[in-house]
């Protein structure tokens, strides 16, 4: 077998074995987009038909008139781009003092925030009840807010990408009279709009779908966001699986927009961000 054979044999192999995992990825979101538009006692039939017979549209009319579905989007919209918004301020002040600045303990105590990657969020959940308790916060927007305002990844990201300015730029500003604040804000934030893209994208895709902290904090429904309304389709012994996957689907609609949009900044955010200083 000839060396051109081989390659091609290998590249064929790669790009089967990338379009096997490409359908297995985009199988459950093909089930849910077909499950829909199906009734109910259509949804779990075998062999599954992707294409309902009849189609209708009463899931989604369901899902957006049986519960104040605009009263959950606009919570989720507050808290998604609030929470993104004060994440994105901390963790960009926050990773230019770890990259820039000198301070005593810094390596120490970048050290030990990284950690807290390796630790789950259930571990710390009751200890973080218990302080937003006491602060009055529990049953409120503010609480999901406020919990969003740092992020050891978000930090870890703004520092690498900072370390790649070259601090040549900040001492030209402080020769010219600038403080650290003014450098930060009109000179290394501008630079920084890749690795600031990406964080936005991540942090305002896991608030939006976050479901536990808006499951541990809130109890009005009132308060509720879209990935909590959506269990008000689910009985004590029966689940509307169509209003539920027509309601995912409401869910999903944005942020595919979003992604749509920023697909070049977030690549571009992945790729700065893991370069070698």
């Amino acid at each position: 077998m000839s060396l051109k054979t081989k390659r091609l044999l290998s590249r064929l192999g790669y790009h089967l074995m990338m379009l096997v995992l490409v359908l297995l990825m985009i199988f459950p979101f093909l089930w849910m987009l077909s499950a829909s538009f199906k009734q109910d006692i259509d949804i779990l039939t075998t062999p599954i038909r992707w294409i309902p017979n009849p189609a209708t549209l009463e899931n989604y009319r369901r899902a957006l008139t049986e519960v104040p579905f605009l009263t959950y989007l606009g919570n989720t919209v507050v808290v998604a781009v609030c929470g993104t918004a004060l994440q994105v301020i901390c963790c960009a002040l926050s990773g230019y003092a770890f990259a820039k600045l000198r301070f005593c303990g810094k390596s120490l105590m970048f050290t030990a925030f990284i950690a807290t990657m390796m630790m789950p969020w259930h571990s710390i959940m009751i200890p973080q009840y218990v302080i937003m308790s006491r602060l009055r916060l529990t049953d409120t927007l503010l609480v999901l807010i406020l919990m969003q305002a740092f992020s050891a990844f978000g930090i870890f990201l703004l520092r690498q990408f900072f370390m790649q300015l070259p601090d040549s730029l900040r001492e030209a500003a402080k020769i010219d009279g600038a403080g650290e604040l003014r450098i930060f804000w009109q000179i290394m934030l501008p630079h920084a709009t890749p690795a600031l893209s990406a964080l936005v994208i991540f942090t305002f895709i896991g608030q939006w779908n976050d479901y536990i902290s808006p499951l541990v904090y809130l109890n009005s429904q009132r308060l509720y966001t879209l990935q909590l309304g959506l269990k008000s389709f689910e009985g004590q012994y029966t689940t509307q699986y169509g209003v539920v996957m027509a309601g995912t689907v409401c869910c999903l609609i944005p942020i595919f927009m979003i992604y749509l949009v920023f697909e070049k900044q977030i690549c571009a955010g992945i790729v700065f961000t893991g370069m070698k200083n």
